[in-house]
């Protein structure tokens, strides 16, 4: 693939730099630079990396985040990241630059730390490999992107947003024809290293986009996802510009969504999902997968929505989808079924937003998709009409209840593992209590004068 580097011969493909990154509870990826010479020495033990990176929350406050893994109480000890070479590739977008994701591992036994989330979406990975499976997933992942580089728009407050289009312009060629030279340069990048992007338009926010990448196995199109993202947010800097991937940056305008497409094919080249003899071509298996993920959505939702502000999308109707609802090519739906063949019939679950940890959310897929196919479960018949006018069942719909979902969840503690999901629930509950403690623009509009 385009891109991969060979590390026999780094600098003869021009690269004198090499960062190694792993990817924290947020889907963000955190690392060191190296110079070529330093990365050669590292490749058998990894480099050394102080577990706070998993033990403080997105503004790196370690000081209110309590949980067991690390803390002062371990010492703020260190953990390590082994280069996975098969990522070794070219970061396009910066000049000499390799980049190659890495897995956490323990100081001593050098086992997978159970909270990393590359750890976690391999674990399900596997489980469907024990089957003689092989899980598959695309991201299409959606963004606002402003005038003004983020330095600047911090200093105003985030206020009087220039967006990069002031009309609605989803799908419009003209909209994206303005912007071609900085989404032209956005696209090489990718292409240069090794993540390949199938369609790419205007979407239907003021200043708002987006890329879809080409469908790959599940661990790889998460570490596509990750690159993506940064590889944007990198490039719209240096354009002087900013990407924001907050589900719903503004009362008033879009969401931002990042559909997840899955399927699973088997060992021996069949395609459990296709059935040329059943309604739609969508079989037993592909029903039961889609009752599982939407069985085990009230469990999960906090790996699809967690943030705070991942709320605001899904209660907006965003086409996020609203309750435990499915249906055929329907996007009011919660999980839309396509079906097209045997090399294209999958699932889309409609609810994660721009936020979302690709990882975290793929692991939660393929998990719910395994345990919805060995419990043979019907999803009901399909959504034909209005989702939102026919929802039944009803989501979590604050950061606080997803917390206690996942905490009660017999089903998400044997899946992801007791340590695991305390983990994840205090790190979102601890982010909903610095919400509610936060006195906002809407308290002051709402009642400064009125109570």
């Amino acid at each position: 693939m385009t891109g991969l580097l060979d590390i026999t011969d780094l600098r003869g493909q021009g690269i004198d730099t090499v960062i190694v990154a792993g990817v924290d509870m947020y889907g963000r990826l955190f690392g060191k630079r190296l110079p070529v010479r330093s990365f050669q020495r590292v490749l058998g033990e990894g480099l050394h990396v102080c577990t706070c990176v998993y033990a403080w929350d997105v503004n790196q406050d370690m000081d209110t985040l309590k949980v067991e893994f690390a803390g002062a109480h371990t010492g703020w000890h260190d953990f390590r990241l082994l280069p996975d070479l098969t990522t070794l590739r070219r970061a396009a977008w910066l000049e000499g630059t390799a980049i190659c994701l890495a897995d956490s591992v323990d100081e001593e036994s050098g086992e997978p730390l159970p909270v990393a989330p590359r750890s976690i979406l391999r674990r399900q990975v596997q489980a469907l490999a024990d089957q003689q499976l092989t899980a598959y997933t695309a991201t299409e992942l959606e963004f606002h992107l402003y005038r003004g580089t983020p330095d600047e728009l911090r200093r105003n407050g985030y206020r009087d947003l220039d967006p990069t289009t002031l009309t609605r312009s989803d799908y419009a060629i003209g909209a994206g024809n303005a912007m071609e030279p900085f989404f032209r340069q956005v696209r090489s990048a990718l292409e240069d290293s090794g993540v390949p992007v199938e369609v790419a338009q205007a979407e239907y926010g003021l200043g708002q986009w987006e890329i879809n990448l080409e469908y790959a196995e599940a661990i790889e199109t998460a570490d596509r996802h990750v690159l993506f993202k940064c590889a944007v947010a990198d490039l719209a800097r240096a354009h002087g510009m900013t990407a924001t991937f907050m589900p719903r940056p503004l009362t008033d305008g879009m969401g931002s969504s990042c559909h997840i497409h899955a399927s699973v094919r088997g060992s021996d080249g069949s395609r459990p999902f296709y059935d040329a003899e059943a309604d739609r071509t969508a079989s037993a298996p592909l029903r039961h997968a889609v009752a599982g993920v939407l069985d085990r959505a009230c469990d999960l939702m906090l790996f699809y929505a967690p943030t705070v502000n991942s709320m605001r999308r899904i209660i907006s109707h965003d086409f996020a989808g609203n309750g435990l609802t499915w249906g055929f090519d329907n996007r009011t739906t919660t999980c839309r079924l396509i079906t097209g063949g045997p090399d294209a019939n999958r699932l889309e679950l409609r609810l994660p937003g721009a936020d979302v940890n690709p990882y975290l959310a793929s692991a939660a897929i393929l998990g719910s998709m395994r345990d919805g196919m060995a419990r043979q479960i019907d999803p009901g018949p399909p959504c034909t009409g209005d989702g939102y006018a026919e929802a039944h069942g009803e989501l979590p719909l604050t950061l606080d209840e997803a917390a206690q979902h996942l905490e009660q969840s017999l089903f998400a503690a044997t899946t992801f593992d007791k340590e695991v999901v305390g983990h994840y629930a205090t790190v979102a509950r601890h982010e909903w209590l610095q919400f509610l403690r936060a006195v906002s623009d809407w308290d002051r509009d709402r009642y400064f004068e009125t109570i």
